[in-house]
Protein backbone atom coordinates (compact mmCIF):
# COMPACT_ATOMS: atom_id res chain seq x y z
CA UNK A 1 0.00 0.00 0.00
CA UNK A 2 1.29 3.74 -0.68
CA UNK A 3 1.53 6.24 1.84
CA UNK A 4 -0.96 8.99 0.83
CA UNK A 5 -1.89 11.87 2.85
CA UNK A 6 -5.67 11.95 2.87
CA UNK A 7 -7.93 14.55 4.51
CA UNK A 8 -7.77 12.04 7.42
CA UNK A 9 -4.13 12.23 7.68
CA UNK A 10 -4.68 16.69 7.39
CA UNK A 11 -7.20 16.64 9.88
CA UNK A 12 -5.70 14.90 12.71
CA UNK A 13 -2.46 16.49 11.50
CA UNK A 14 -4.05 20.26 12.10
CA UNK A 15 -5.66 19.18 15.28
CA UNK A 16 -1.54 17.90 16.55
CA UNK A 17 -0.57 21.58 15.20
CA UNK A 18 -3.21 23.10 17.41
CA UNK A 19 -2.38 21.04 20.62
CA UNK A 20 1.71 21.91 19.71
CA UNK A 21 1.16 25.32 19.69
CA UNK A 22 -0.09 25.40 22.97
CA UNK A 23 2.71 22.82 24.18
CA UNK A 24 4.97 25.35 22.35
CA UNK A 25 4.58 28.38 24.10
CA UNK A 26 3.44 26.86 27.55
CA UNK A 27 6.60 25.27 28.26
CA UNK A 28 8.91 28.06 27.81
CA UNK A 29 6.49 30.22 29.65
CA UNK A 30 7.30 29.27 32.27
CA UNK A 31 9.57 31.64 33.80
CA UNK A 32 7.33 34.10 32.92
CA UNK A 33 4.66 32.74 34.55
CA UNK A 34 6.98 32.11 37.71
CA UNK A 35 7.75 35.59 37.55
CA UNK A 36 4.19 36.41 37.30
CA UNK A 37 2.74 34.25 40.43
CA UNK A 38 6.12 35.01 42.29
CA UNK A 39 6.21 31.47 42.97
CA UNK A 40 9.52 28.96 43.23
CA UNK A 41 10.75 26.35 40.79
CA UNK A 42 8.67 24.30 42.57
CA UNK A 43 5.87 25.18 42.96
CA UNK A 44 5.74 26.73 38.50
CA UNK A 45 6.44 22.92 37.79
CA UNK A 46 3.20 22.17 39.26
CA UNK A 47 1.69 23.30 36.41
CA UNK A 48 3.90 20.50 34.46
CA UNK A 49 2.30 17.83 37.61
CA UNK A 50 -0.97 18.63 36.82
CA UNK A 51 -0.56 18.29 32.75
CA UNK A 52 0.66 15.09 33.78
CA UNK A 53 -2.10 13.78 36.19
CA UNK A 54 -4.09 14.87 33.31
CA UNK A 55 -2.50 12.53 31.32
CA UNK A 56 -3.33 9.61 33.42
CA UNK A 57 -7.01 10.49 33.74
CA UNK A 58 -7.11 10.33 29.81
CA UNK A 59 -5.12 7.19 30.18
CA UNK A 60 -8.00 6.06 31.66
CA UNK A 61 -10.50 7.05 30.31
CA UNK A 62 -9.17 6.53 26.47
CA UNK A 63 -10.22 2.97 25.83
CA UNK A 64 -14.34 3.75 27.15
CA UNK A 65 -14.50 7.47 25.39
CA UNK A 66 -13.15 5.16 21.86
CA UNK A 67 -15.34 2.30 22.32
CA UNK A 68 -18.56 4.74 23.14
CA UNK A 69 -17.34 7.85 20.12
CA UNK A 70 -14.88 6.48 18.20
CA UNK A 71 -11.24 7.96 17.34
CA UNK A 72 -12.06 10.43 15.24
CA UNK A 73 -15.19 11.83 17.60
CA UNK A 74 -12.48 11.71 20.75
CA UNK A 75 -10.22 13.79 19.37
CA UNK A 76 -12.75 16.43 18.62
CA UNK A 77 -13.76 15.95 22.69
CA UNK A 78 -10.57 16.77 23.24
CA UNK A 79 -10.26 19.52 21.33
CA UNK A 80 -12.86 21.21 23.00
CA UNK A 81 -11.69 20.28 26.59
CA UNK A 82 -8.35 21.36 25.73
CA UNK A 83 -9.94 24.99 24.27
CA UNK A 84 -11.78 25.34 27.74
CA UNK A 85 -8.34 24.86 29.75
CA UNK A 86 -6.89 27.37 27.30
CA UNK A 87 -9.34 29.82 27.81
CA UNK A 88 -9.26 29.28 31.69
CA UNK A 89 -5.45 29.29 31.89
CA UNK A 90 -4.97 32.73 30.30
CA UNK A 91 -7.84 34.75 31.79
CA UNK A 92 -7.67 33.61 35.55
CA UNK A 93 -4.13 34.40 36.44
CA UNK A 94 -3.59 33.18 39.80
CA UNK A 95 -1.49 30.34 40.55
CA UNK A 96 -4.46 28.09 42.43
CA UNK A 97 -6.58 28.51 39.24
CA UNK A 98 -4.10 27.99 36.72
CA UNK A 99 -3.37 24.48 38.17
CA UNK A 100 -6.76 23.35 37.69
CA UNK A 101 -7.06 25.14 34.38
CA UNK A 102 -3.70 23.30 33.18
CA UNK A 103 -5.48 19.85 34.25
CA UNK A 104 -8.03 20.51 31.79
CA UNK A 105 -6.69 21.19 29.11
CA UNK A 106 -3.94 18.95 29.23
CA UNK A 107 -6.78 16.32 29.46
CA UNK A 108 -7.84 17.57 25.76
CA UNK A 109 -4.58 17.73 24.94
CA UNK A 110 -3.73 13.80 25.81
CA UNK A 111 -7.09 12.74 24.27
CA UNK A 112 -6.10 14.28 20.86
CA UNK A 113 -2.81 13.02 20.96
CA UNK A 114 -3.49 9.21 21.97
CA UNK A 115 -6.05 9.00 18.98
CA UNK A 116 -3.84 10.76 16.91
CA UNK A 117 -1.51 7.40 17.24
CA UNK A 118 -4.06 5.31 16.88
CA UNK A 119 -5.77 6.80 14.11
CA UNK A 120 -3.15 7.32 11.92
CA UNK A 121 -1.82 3.46 12.45
CA UNK A 122 -5.14 1.82 11.85
CA UNK A 123 -5.40 4.31 8.52
CA UNK A 124 -1.89 3.47 7.17
CA UNK A 125 -0.85 -0.21 7.45
CA UNK A 126 2.90 -1.18 6.76
CA UNK A 127 4.10 2.66 7.11
CA UNK A 128 2.80 3.66 11.04
CA UNK A 129 6.22 4.94 11.87
CA UNK A 130 5.86 7.45 8.81
CA UNK A 131 2.26 8.97 9.11
CA UNK A 132 2.38 9.30 13.17
CA UNK A 133 6.17 10.86 12.40
CA UNK A 134 5.54 13.07 9.79
CA UNK A 135 1.79 14.39 10.99
CA UNK A 136 4.21 14.70 14.25
CA UNK A 137 6.90 16.75 12.00
CA UNK A 138 4.16 19.10 10.51
CA UNK A 139 2.33 19.72 13.85
CA UNK A 140 5.60 20.63 15.56
CA UNK A 141 5.33 24.03 13.18
CA UNK A 142 2.34 24.77 15.71
CA UNK A 143 5.26 24.25 18.29
CA UNK A 144 7.68 26.79 17.09
CA UNK A 145 5.06 29.21 16.39
CA UNK A 146 3.83 28.97 19.67
CA UNK A 147 7.14 29.37 20.94
CA UNK A 148 7.74 32.70 18.89
CA UNK A 149 3.87 33.83 19.88
CA UNK A 150 5.16 33.90 23.74
CA UNK A 151 8.69 34.73 23.08
CA UNK A 152 8.00 37.98 21.27
CA UNK A 153 4.69 38.96 23.06
CA UNK A 154 7.59 38.64 26.59
CA UNK A 155 9.10 42.00 25.22
CA UNK A 156 5.94 43.69 24.18
CA UNK A 157 3.03 45.11 26.84
CA UNK A 158 0.73 42.66 25.29
CA UNK A 159 0.77 39.53 28.11
CA UNK A 160 2.34 36.59 26.54
CA UNK A 161 -0.90 34.70 27.49
CA UNK A 162 -2.74 36.12 24.41
CA UNK A 163 -0.17 34.30 22.32
CA UNK A 164 -1.44 31.38 23.78
CA UNK A 165 -5.29 32.29 22.75
CA UNK A 166 -5.33 32.02 19.21
CA UNK A 167 -5.57 28.14 19.39
CA UNK A 168 -9.22 28.31 20.45
CA UNK A 169 -10.70 30.55 17.68
CA UNK A 170 -8.45 28.40 15.24
CA UNK A 171 -9.03 24.88 16.71
CA UNK A 172 -13.44 26.04 16.06
CA UNK A 173 -11.99 27.14 12.27
CA UNK A 174 -10.57 23.49 12.09
CA UNK A 175 -13.52 22.01 13.57
CA UNK A 176 -16.10 23.88 10.70
CA UNK A 177 -13.99 23.01 7.82
CA UNK A 178 -13.56 19.64 8.88
CA UNK A 179 -16.23 18.06 10.10
CA UNK A 180 -18.11 16.84 7.04
CA UNK A 181 -15.16 15.89 5.27
CA UNK A 182 -14.58 12.55 7.88
CA UNK A 183 -17.58 10.90 8.47
CA UNK A 184 -16.41 8.56 11.28
CA UNK A 185 -19.36 5.96 11.46
CA UNK A 186 -18.60 4.13 14.74
CA UNK A 187 -20.14 1.24 16.07
CA UNK A 188 -19.43 0.04 19.30
CA UNK A 189 -17.59 -3.07 19.44
CA UNK A 190 -20.10 -5.96 21.36
CA UNK A 191 -17.30 -7.31 23.03
CA UNK A 192 -16.85 -3.46 25.19
CA UNK A 193 -13.67 -1.73 25.59
CA UNK A 194 -10.15 -3.36 25.04
CA UNK A 195 -9.16 -4.94 28.26
CA UNK A 196 -6.90 -7.51 29.30
CA UNK A 197 -3.55 -8.32 30.68
CA UNK A 198 -0.79 -7.18 29.43
CA UNK A 199 2.73 -9.15 28.40
CA UNK A 200 5.73 -8.18 31.33
CA UNK A 201 7.41 -6.88 27.78
CA UNK A 202 5.30 -4.37 27.57
CA UNK A 203 5.42 -3.37 31.13
CA UNK A 204 9.01 -3.13 30.77
CA UNK A 205 8.98 -1.31 27.97
CA UNK A 206 6.32 0.94 29.60
CA UNK A 207 8.79 2.17 31.99
CA UNK A 208 11.34 2.79 29.24
CA UNK A 209 8.27 5.20 27.93
CA UNK A 210 8.09 6.96 31.21
CA UNK A 211 12.16 7.54 30.86
CA UNK A 212 11.87 8.58 27.38
CA UNK A 213 9.23 11.29 28.06
CA UNK A 214 10.68 12.41 31.09
CA UNK A 215 13.45 13.62 29.06
CA UNK A 216 11.50 15.42 26.69
CA UNK A 217 9.45 16.83 29.11
CA UNK A 218 12.08 18.07 31.64
CA UNK A 219 14.01 19.78 28.33
CA UNK A 220 10.51 21.39 26.94
CA UNK A 221 9.59 22.86 30.53
CA UNK A 222 13.02 24.34 31.73
CA UNK A 223 15.94 24.09 28.59
CA UNK A 224 14.86 28.17 28.38
CA UNK A 225 15.70 28.54 32.16
CA UNK A 226 18.93 26.64 31.36
CA UNK A 227 20.21 28.71 28.87
CA UNK A 228 19.35 32.04 30.76
CA UNK A 229 21.12 30.23 34.00
CA UNK A 230 24.51 29.56 31.70
CA UNK A 231 24.47 32.73 29.05
CA UNK A 232 22.50 35.34 31.14
CA UNK A 233 19.63 36.34 28.23
CA UNK A 234 16.24 37.79 29.10
CA UNK A 235 13.46 35.55 29.43
CA UNK A 236 12.15 36.62 25.71
CA UNK A 237 15.87 35.61 23.89
CA UNK A 238 15.55 32.72 26.36
CA UNK A 239 12.21 31.34 25.39
CA UNK A 240 12.92 32.28 21.44
CA UNK A 241 15.94 30.09 21.92
CA UNK A 242 14.02 26.90 22.19
CA UNK A 243 12.84 27.21 18.75
CA UNK A 244 15.88 25.77 17.37
CA UNK A 245 14.67 23.00 19.53
CA UNK A 246 11.02 22.98 18.42
CA UNK A 247 12.84 23.11 14.75
CA UNK A 248 15.32 20.09 15.21
CA UNK A 249 12.11 17.34 16.36
CA UNK A 250 10.13 18.72 13.67
CA UNK A 251 13.39 18.23 11.00
CA UNK A 252 13.92 14.89 12.30
CA UNK A 253 10.07 13.97 12.20
CA UNK A 254 9.82 14.95 8.90
CA UNK A 255 13.17 13.37 7.32
CA UNK A 256 13.68 11.10 9.73
CA UNK A 257 11.09 8.22 8.28
CA UNK A 258 12.74 8.53 4.84
CA UNK A 259 16.47 8.59 6.28
CA UNK A 260 15.55 5.35 8.57
CA UNK A 261 13.14 3.51 6.95
CA UNK A 262 15.52 0.26 6.17
CA UNK A 263 16.63 0.22 9.72
CA UNK A 264 14.32 -1.70 12.58
CA UNK A 265 12.20 0.84 15.07
CA UNK A 266 14.50 -0.20 18.31
CA UNK A 267 17.65 0.36 15.72
CA UNK A 268 16.41 4.01 15.22
CA UNK A 269 15.27 4.22 18.76
CA UNK A 270 18.72 4.02 19.94
CA UNK A 271 20.49 6.08 16.93
CA UNK A 272 17.74 8.87 18.73
CA UNK A 273 18.86 8.40 21.89
CA UNK A 274 22.25 8.54 21.46
CA UNK A 275 21.56 12.10 19.49
CA UNK A 276 19.60 13.36 22.13
CA UNK A 277 22.76 12.50 24.57
CA UNK A 278 25.19 14.64 22.53
CA UNK A 279 23.06 17.13 22.23
CA UNK A 280 22.12 17.52 25.49
CA UNK A 281 25.77 17.12 26.71
CA UNK A 282 27.28 19.94 24.48
CA UNK A 283 23.97 22.57 25.97
CA UNK A 284 24.50 21.85 29.51
CA UNK A 285 28.74 22.59 28.94
CA UNK A 286 27.53 25.47 27.04
CA UNK A 287 27.89 29.06 27.76
CA UNK A 288 27.44 30.84 24.85
CA UNK A 289 24.16 31.80 22.79
CA UNK A 290 25.11 30.03 19.45
CA UNK A 291 26.25 26.81 20.96
CA UNK A 292 23.59 26.20 22.94
CA UNK A 293 21.52 26.90 19.70
CA UNK A 294 23.06 24.28 17.98
CA UNK A 295 23.04 21.81 20.66
CA UNK A 296 18.97 22.33 20.86
CA UNK A 297 18.49 21.94 17.81
CA UNK A 298 20.91 18.45 18.00
CA UNK A 299 18.65 17.53 20.99
CA UNK A 300 15.21 17.84 19.27
CA UNK A 301 16.82 15.81 16.36
CA UNK A 302 17.38 12.97 18.59
CA UNK A 303 14.02 13.38 20.22
CA UNK A 304 12.05 14.00 17.25
CA UNK A 305 10.86 10.51 16.29
CA UNK A 306 11.34 8.84 20.28
CA UNK A 307 7.65 9.24 20.54
CA UNK A 308 6.20 8.01 17.82
CA UNK A 309 8.24 4.84 17.71
CA UNK A 310 8.21 3.88 21.25
CA UNK A 311 4.48 4.76 21.51
CA UNK A 312 4.26 1.46 18.17
CA UNK A 313 6.83 -0.24 20.35
CA UNK A 314 4.03 -0.81 23.08
CA UNK A 315 1.27 -1.25 20.22
CA UNK A 316 3.31 -4.19 18.73
CA UNK A 317 3.51 -5.26 22.62
CA UNK A 318 -0.30 -5.06 23.28
CA UNK A 319 -1.14 -8.70 21.17
CA UNK A 320 -3.42 -6.15 18.43
CA UNK A 321 -4.84 -4.06 21.28
CA UNK A 322 -3.83 -0.89 19.94
CA UNK A 323 -6.41 1.46 22.18
CA UNK A 324 -5.52 -0.41 24.99
CA UNK A 325 -1.68 -0.05 25.06
CA UNK A 326 -1.96 3.47 24.04
CA UNK A 327 -4.43 3.97 26.97
CA UNK A 328 -1.51 2.69 29.16
CA UNK A 329 1.23 4.42 27.23
CA UNK A 330 -0.26 7.80 28.34
CA UNK A 331 -0.69 6.47 31.92
CA UNK A 332 3.31 6.29 31.39
CA UNK A 333 3.29 9.75 29.95
CA UNK A 334 1.61 11.23 32.35
CA UNK A 335 3.32 10.29 35.23
CA UNK A 336 6.27 11.03 33.38
CA UNK A 337 5.18 14.86 33.08
CA UNK A 338 3.29 14.64 36.33
CA UNK A 339 6.84 13.71 37.98
CA UNK A 340 9.98 15.21 35.73
CA UNK A 341 9.63 18.90 35.53
CA UNK A 342 8.39 19.09 39.25
CA UNK A 343 11.34 17.21 40.21
CA UNK A 344 13.63 19.33 37.81
CA UNK A 345 12.18 22.13 40.00
CA UNK A 346 12.52 21.22 43.11
CA UNK A 347 15.98 19.96 42.61
CA UNK A 348 16.73 23.35 40.80
CA UNK A 349 15.68 25.01 43.79
CA UNK A 350 18.16 23.21 46.09
CA UNK A 351 21.29 22.82 43.56
CA UNK A 352 20.90 25.51 40.58
CA UNK A 353 18.99 24.32 37.63
CA UNK A 354 22.50 23.65 35.74
CA UNK A 355 23.04 20.74 38.51
CA UNK A 356 19.55 19.64 38.12
CA UNK A 357 19.46 19.12 34.72
CA UNK A 358 21.67 16.19 35.16
CA UNK A 359 18.63 13.98 35.70
CA UNK A 360 18.24 14.32 31.68
CA UNK A 361 21.03 12.15 30.46
CA UNK A 362 20.42 9.54 33.59
CA UNK A 363 17.28 9.17 32.37
CA UNK A 364 18.25 8.57 28.52
CA UNK A 365 20.83 5.97 30.17
CA UNK A 366 17.40 3.96 31.33
CA UNK A 367 15.41 4.63 28.67
CA UNK A 368 18.27 3.04 25.79
CA UNK A 369 19.00 -0.12 28.40
CA UNK A 370 15.44 -0.98 28.16
CA UNK A 371 15.21 -0.59 24.28
CA UNK A 372 18.69 -2.78 24.00
CA UNK A 373 16.93 -5.34 26.86
CA UNK A 374 13.60 -5.74 25.60
CA UNK A 375 13.79 -5.89 21.71
CA UNK A 376 10.53 -5.72 20.02
CA UNK A 377 9.71 -8.46 17.40
CA UNK A 378 10.80 -6.06 13.89
CA UNK A 379 14.25 -6.44 15.53
CA UNK A 380 14.32 -9.87 16.59
CA UNK A 381 13.58 -10.44 12.76
CA UNK A 382 16.26 -8.23 11.87
CA UNK A 383 18.63 -9.48 14.22
CA UNK A 384 18.26 -13.16 12.15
Amino acid sequence: MTFRRDGLFWTVTLQIGIVNFYMGGFGPAQPLLRAEQGTSLAIAGLHGTAMGVAAILAGFAAPKFVHTFGRAHTAWLGIGVFCLGTIAFIFLPPVFLTLPATLIGGFGISMVINSMVTQLSDRFPGHEAKAVSQSSAIGSTGFVLGTLAVGLLAGTQISWRFGLLLAVPVSLLLFLLTRRVIVDEHVPHEDGPESGTLSRAFWISWFGFIACISGEFATTFWAAALVRDRIGSTAAISTICIVAFGSGMGLGRWFGPNLFKKYAIDTQIKFLMTTQFLGFSVLWFSHTQLISLVALLVTGLGLSMQFALCSLRLIAFSNDRPDLAIGRSSLAAGIAIACSPFLLGLLGDHFGISRAYLMVPILILIALSIIIAIPSEESRIEKK
